[in-house]
């Protein structure tokens, strides 16, 4: 299975407040297809990540893909811990 871990939007755009959760994805299917798994969620405003870290090393090390956003956003949680 081809699987994806990237981010979903929740938050509305009429707001102005998005928030994202990260969740996993199974490539073939459409764009809002199923969650797999949801790993956690960011809020651009507030800065804040709330990652599941063990489940998503699972997931890399079964071969699981990450998007580019995904993967700069790991770049700074792990800066910061």
């Amino acid at each position: 299975m081809a699987v994806h871990i990237r981010l979903r939007r929740i938050g509305k755009n009429p707001s102005g407040k998005p928030h994202f959760r990260v969740t996993v994805f199974d490539e073939r299917m459409g764009r809002d297809s199923r969650v797999i798994e949801e790993l956690g969620y960011y809020q651009p405003i507030t800065g804040k990540v709330e990652l599941k870290k063990e489940r998503l090393n699972q997931w890399i090390k079964n071969g699981a893909q990450l998007s580019t956003t995904v993967k700069s956003l790991l770049k700074k949680t792990n800066k910061g811990a």
